[in-house]
């Protein structure tokens, strides 16, 4: 399981505004260590992002995305909504955090 992730959520007009800081070291597979064998891919795979329990978000992450991803996506909402972000990597980790809509 990665570091907790870094979780901003603001209304405004009825528009949620998230931000989501994700620690994970993300290996493509292409990478070659020291001794010039191969780094096996190791990265998210999918995440998902639900508020109030109703998916707002998802996606499926490849090998390309960068260390550390960062995502910043809107949704209709309200303050005080309770957000749910969780991921699952190719080694089958996982994490969830929450955060409420301020």
């Amino acid at each position: 399981m990665g570091d907790p992730m870094r979780i901003r959520a603001a209304e405004s007009s009825g528009i949620v505004d998230v931000k989501i800081l994700m620690k994970h070291d993300m290996e493509s597979g292409q990478r070659k260590d020291a001794s010039g064998k191969l780094i096996p891919a190791w990265f998210i795979s999918t995440v998902s992002v639900k508020a109030q329990g109703k998916e707002v978000f998802s996606a499926d992450f490849g090998s390309a995305i960068s260390k550390d991803p960062f995502l910043n996506f809107k949704y209709k909402g309200v303050k005080g909504d309770k957000l749910v972000v969780s991921w699952v990597d190719t080694k089958g980790d996982k994490r969830s955090d929450e955060a409420t809509v301020s």
